[in-house]
This record gives structure tokens, sequence and C-alpha cells, in this order.
């Protein structure tokens, strides 16, 4: 009688072990799903008057695996990268994005933060950044909020 009881008990704390499993996958694969973040002139510091403006989405994975790409008007871009900044203030670059084709950019494959810059990233500290020649510092400008 007691081996049955332990057995049921046994059973039932594996199938809870599944059940909470399954939702950890679940929001794993929801936090894959990635950043979507809206570039403009006015996030810039200084902010930036312009009609350009963008769209980001960009994924950060708990093993710091980084991917995404930028799509953009309005603006003959020259260099977008991911730098490491709150909202505010400027700061360097840690991934850069390639040149595509029609105003789009990608994160090269294989890319990765450190420790530290993926702290950054779940503070809200890094940001997507779209240069012009005419504004070398950055045109437009979105902050990643996990």
């Amino acid at each position: 009688m007691k081996n049955r009881k332990y057995l049921a008990s046994a059973v039932s704390a594996f199938a809870m072990a599944l059940v909470i499993s399954a939702g950890c996958s679940t929001n794993s694969a929801e936090r894959n799903q990635g950043v979507k973040v809206k570039l403009s002139g006015d996030q810039e510091v200084p902010p930036v008057k312009t009609a350009a403006s963008g769209n980001a989405t960009v994924t950060i994975s708990s093993d710091k695996s980084v991917s995404g790409t930028i799509t953009t008007t309005g603006i003959e871009a020259t260099a977008a990268h991911i730098h490491d900044g709150p909202a505010g203030k400027n700061g360097p670059v840690i991934v850069p994005f390639a040149k595509g084709a029609d105003n789009t950019w990608s994160i090269a494959p294989g890319a990765k933060l450190t420790d530290a810059q993926y702290a950054s990233y779940l503070a809200g500290n890094l940001y997507v950044n779209v240069h012009s020649a005419a504004n070398k510092g950055g045109e437009i400008r979105g902050q990643l909020k996990p």
C-alpha cells in the first residue's frame, strides 16, 4: 500500500515537472521572438531633426547570442550598430550591423554579448543607432527594452 502511495506521489511530481518545463520552454520561445524598436531622430543625443525613421527587431538569447535586422526610410545610412548606453546618453559600439539591399541592415551570425553587455541589455541600457554622412554620431536611434 505504501509503495502505491509513493508511486502515485512520484508520478504526480514528474507530471508537475513536465508542466513547469513546458511553461519555461514557452517563455524562452517568447523571449526569443525579439525586441521591436522604432528608431527616430528625437531619441538621438542630442536630438536630430530628420524625416528619417527605422524599425529594428533584435533578439538577444539567454546564451548572449545576438541577431537582428533594421529597415530604414528617408536616410542614406553609412553605418548601424548596437551601442551600450542608457536612454539619454551615448555609449560605445558593441555589435555592428552589415548593410544589405533596400535600406536593410543585419547582424552577422555568431555575434555575442559579454556578460557585462548582457547585464546592460537586461537593464534596458542598449540602443540601436543608424549613422549618416550628415549625422556621423547617429541620425536615428531606438532603445532596446527587454
